[in-house]
This record gives structure tokens, C-alpha cells and sequence, in this order.
């Protein structure tokens, strides 16, 4: 499955700033080529490349005052065989974090899925998330945590992760955050699903069902969009400007969401 992907932004920048972009494809992806350019006011910079232990790449650079532009470009032709899971993960991924309270939602999760385990679980919160949300661009704050999302029954994708994430956290299921490119996806954007814990695998879970999981590419990796923002800047205050996104697949697969994905 060959898959092209990129994102263009463009930031007005303020002042003296430290900034981390996670827009990379993921060392889990094969890549045929891929280029990351970034410029300000036309000066080229050159980023310093950091990996964590989930094969997130992070572009850690320093700007000043100007204007920025940012594009990213590769051609992913397959996957590499996965990272080993650390012992710390089923730890981590089962504690309640920022955007994912699974400790207040535990008497909800408790009272709808009841009785369910696995795969099954899985499908049930996958299904009732995508039921009881609308998806609704520019609906939420970038502080809504599941807990808000649940009350407003409406968000974007991390909102949808968010909630999934929460409710198996709290039917002590590990459960985590993944930014993704996703062909097939409409409108075009970032996009971001979840990840379980089950049978020694972690699957995926969208319960936006916005496109199909076969096809998508790992960005990063994360408790919530705490750790998987795509632009994270200190000391100086930034305006996105412009920002587009671009995935697409040489065949689009059909996605049944009875059945269970691995994304590598």
C-alpha cells in the first residue's frame, strides 16, 4: 500500500521562539522519500531531529520574528516491523490524564458497557461514542477534555479519541492517543484516533468512522493531544496562518469496523 502525504503551514511569528513540530511520518513507516523544509521570512532552517520511545520524530528548531513557512512531504511505502511495547505502557495508558478524565467517567463507562470485554468492548465504545457525538468542526475548545465533550455531545476527531480513550481507561482497558494522515478523509486534515490494549496488541478504534484504518499513517503517539499536538512553541507568541493537509493511497480500502486493525 503506497501512500503520499503533506502538510504546508505558514505561522506569523512574534518574537525569539523555541518550537517542536510532530508532523513527520512515524519511524514505524517505510518511506520511499520525504522532505521538510522550513524557512523564515525565506532563510532556510534546519531542525534538530528527536525520536521517543514510540517512534514519534520531533523538529525542534529556534525562529524569530517573521514569517514562517513549513512544508513536509514523503511517500510511505510500507510499514517497519513494530516497536518493541515497553512494560511501562499498560501503565501509563491506564491513568487518567489532561484531556482524558477516565476517573470521573468510570460510573458512565460502568453503566453502558457492563458485562462486555475485548473485542467486544471495544466495538461497543467505538459504536456509542459515534452515536452519541456529532461531528461538528470548531465546536470544541483546545481545553474540552472528554468530560466536556461527552456534556456538549459534539466535537472534532481528538474530541471522539478523547472520549474512547476515556471510557476503556475507566473499564481498565490502556488506551492512548494517535495523530495520523488518513486518506479518504473529508474534509482533509490532521486526524486523530485511538489506540487499545487488547490480547497483547493495540488496535485501533475511530469512532468517527471519517476514514478507513487500514490506510493510515502514524504521526505520534500519546496519552492525549497533550503529547501529540503537530506545532508546539515557547517564549514567543505565533498566528497559524495557513495550514493544509494532503493523504491520499493508491487504492482505498474498504473498512469494516467489526474488524480489528493494527496501525503500525
Amino acid at each position: 500500500m503506497r501512500r503520499n502525504v503533506s502538510a504546508h503551514l505558514e505561522l506569523d511569528i512574534s518574537g525569539h521562539t523555541n518550537m517542536v513540530l510532530s508532523i513527520a511520518a512515524a519511524q514505524s513507516n517505510l518511506l520511499n522519500a520525504e522532505t521538510l523544509e522550513i524557512t523564515l521570512d525565506g532563510r532556510p532552517i534546519t531542525p534538530q531531529e528527536i525520536s521517543d520511545r514510540h517512534g514519534t520524530r520531533l523538529h525542534q528548531f529556534l525562529g524569530d520574528k517573521g514569517r514562517m513557512t513549513i512544508d513536509y512531504r514523503a511517500e510511505v511505502a510500507g510499514t517497519a516491523p513494530p516497536l518493541e511495547v515497553s512494560e511501562l505502557d499498560p501503565i501509563v495508558y491506564l491513568r487518567p490524564s489532561r484531556y482524558c478524565e477516565s476517573d470521573t467517567l468510570t460510573p458512565t463507562a460502568r453503566s453502558e458497557f457492563a458485562g462486555l470485554t475485548g473485542h467486544e468492548l471495544l466495538a461497543a465504545v467505538g459504536s456509542w461514542v459515534g452515536s452519541k457525538l456529532r461531528y461538528v468542526p470548531g465546536s470544541s475548545m483546545p481545553t474540552d477534555g472528554a468530560e466536556q465533550t461527552l456534556l456538549a455531545r459534539r466535537g472534532v476527531c481528538r474530541d471522539y479519541a478523547h472520549l474512547v480513550i476515556a471510557l476503556l481507561r475507566a473499564l481498565d482497558i490502556p488506551a492512548r492517543m494517535v495523530a495520523v494522515y488518513a486518506p479518504g478523509l473529508d474534509p482533509m486534515d490532521f486526524h486523530a484516533v485511538a489506540e487499545a490494549w487488547v490480547d497483547g496488541v493495540w488496535q485501533v478504534v475511530d469512532a468517527t468512522a471519517l476514514a478507513p484504518r487500514q490506510s493510515l499513517v502514524r504521526i505520534s503517539t500519546g496519552r492525549d493531544a497533550a503529547d501529540t499536538a503537530f506545532l508546539t512553541n515557547h517564549w514567543a507568541d505565533l498566528i497559524l496562518r495557513e495550514l493544509s493537509v494532503f493523504a491520499v493511497v493508491d487504492e482505498l480500502p474498504r473498512d469494516d469496523v467489526r474488524e480489528l486493525v493494527v496501525l503500525a
